[in-house]
């Protein structure tokens, strides 16, 4: 049965970290029965032979034909078995010639067993290496079979542009290896996977086809490099049916910061997120009266971590937050926003109303803490 998320509502007290409103599916495909911020890589990807030509006006579907001869046999179809005689199927690329295999974590999440088909159709075993539910990665690893590997170059997502032209390749709906075609919709999307599911900041989004089961696969650029982990598909509310044409996917500089971090330690260390250290919730009409606030929106402050960033430059409970650096803060998600554009350790002006004084204090902002 498919994951699906309804509306998510910003009502409540949230940590501060990262939060949009959108009705997203999970592209994982779960079935019945049995079954960034880049840095040191520390990845042995294979580089394969480039028979890729360049790209010119006349030729763009012999670029495409050959992107897609080299790329998917890196690309790798994940059953899983689950608890309850029950399945889910996932897409998974091969980034390390050593057998490493990074995929989204909703794919393996609960996976009481993993296998791995190859794209010659060899089946083998895989080990879950490590998972990072906040960001929805997860890597698996196989012992490589005699012949190597063909692994996947990752790209440098930060160069990606708006109408470029990306392929998609997984296994929507079980169908193995199956290419579907789009460009780039948008960049530096901060989107939810539902009510209480993580954060995928600076997602790409693309209208590439992206459908149950591309889960952890691969979207491609025309020089078969990875820039992206298709992993969602927005939900029309309206209807409640998958929008088309409306998918997301995780920047390959995101995944290569998260996945060379569970390679080489089996865990996520270090989120590579700013932290504010404070709980907030919305500013509505009944709490402004409640609380006699001299303003109309913002984030307030439920709570402050003792110690933390914001306890540290003089923020306290009860203040308003209504800017962070140049982003104006209009509640809980504007101030997660806020957030993603800042880096651990950097210092932001942080301004606040408390009482009808405006403030303003430089926060010398934390990392947000890794969970799960």
């Amino acid at each position: 049965m498919e994951k699906n998320y309804s509306r998510v509502s910003l009502a409540g007290i949230f940590v501060v970290g990262l939060l949009l409103s959108l009705c997203l599916l999970l592209a994982g495909c779960q079935l019945g029965g049995s079954a960034g911020t880049s840095g040191g890589t520390g990845l042995q990807q294979a580089t394969p032979a480039s028979g890729i030509p360049a790209l010119s006006s006349s030729n763009i579907q012999e670029v495409q034909e050959a992107v897609i001869a080299q790329v998917q046999p890196a690309v790798v179809r994940i059953n899983v078995a689950l608890s309850g005689n029950k399945g889910a199927i996932g897409s998974g690329d091969i980034i390390d010639s050593r057998g490493y295999i990074v995929t989204n974590n909703h794919v393996v999440s609960g996976a009481q067993k993993v296998q791995v088909v190859l794209f010659d159709g060899t089946t083998t075993p895989a080990q879950i290496v490590g998972t990072d539910p906040a960001d929805d990665l997860a890597v698996v690893k196989i012992s490589p079979p005699g012949n190597k590997l063909t692994t996947i170059p990752l790209g440098d997502s930060s160069k990606l542009a708006v109408g470029q032209v990306v392929l998609a390749i997984g296994n929507p709906l079980g169908i193995t290896q199956t290419v579907t075609s789009g460009i780039i919709s948008a960049l530096n999307r901060n989107v939810t996977e539902g009510k209480g599911g993580p954060v995928l900041p600076n997602a790409i989004q693309t209208d590439a086809p992206i459908n149950p089961g591309n889960s952890g696969g691969a979207l491609v650029d025309l020089q078969g490099q990875l820039i992206g982990i298709p992993t969602l598909t927005a939900i029309d509310p309206e209807f409640n049916t998958p929008a088309n044409g409306v998918g997301f996917a995780i920047p390959s500089n995101r995944v290569q910061f998260i996945a060379s971090q569970i390679i080489q330690t089996g865990s996520v260390q270090h989120s590579g997120r700013a932290a504010l250290g404070v709980q907030v919730t919305n500013v509505t009409a009944a709490l402004q009266q409640q609380a006699n606030l001299s303003v109309n929106h913002g984030a307030y402050v439920v709570a402050v971590v003792s110690g933390g960033p914001a306890d540290k430059a003089g923020i306290k409970p009860g203040d308003v937050i209504v800017q962070v650096g140049s982003a104006v803060v209009t509640d809980v998600s504007s101030l997660q926003d806020a957030l993603l554009k800042e880096s651990p350790g950097a210092t932001a002006a942080v301004k606040v109303y408390r009482g009808s004084q405006q403030m303003s204090f430089n926060v010398t902002l934390g990392e947000l803490s890794v969970q799960g």
